[in-house]
């Protein structure tokens, strides 16, 4: 699934208030991590990570290993706050029309 301009921007707006989910350690990407945002993106659809990075390349590295391990759409990086999306089978976000 492909977000468009407008679907990303109301994500967004949902996102705002919304606190890291999941907090990735010192130990990086394990596939504990990516088991939690598995969970938590089944349970919300939206969610924010917090990536814990000094290094820019790095954390660019992470960011498109959640993207790819988890098959959820980047929405926006911010700092070190990745919010990403996922619809579940429930479908509780309703998405505008493209």
């Amino acid at each position: 699934m492909k977000l468009s301009t407008k679907q990303k921007q109301y994500l967004k707006g949902l996102a705002h208030q919304l606190k890291p989910v999941v907090l990735m350690g010192a130990n990086g990407l394990t596939e504990a991590v990516v088991a939690e945002i598995e969970l938590a993106l089944d349970h919300h659809e939206l969610i924010k990570v917090k990536v814990a990075s000094e290094d820019r390349e790095t954390k660019n590295l992470i960011v498109d290993a959640i993207i790819r391990e988890t098959g959820a759409e980047n929405v926006q990086v911010i700092g070190k706050t990745l919010v990403i999306y996922r619809q579940s089978e429930a479908r509780k976000i309703e998405l505008p029309r493209k």
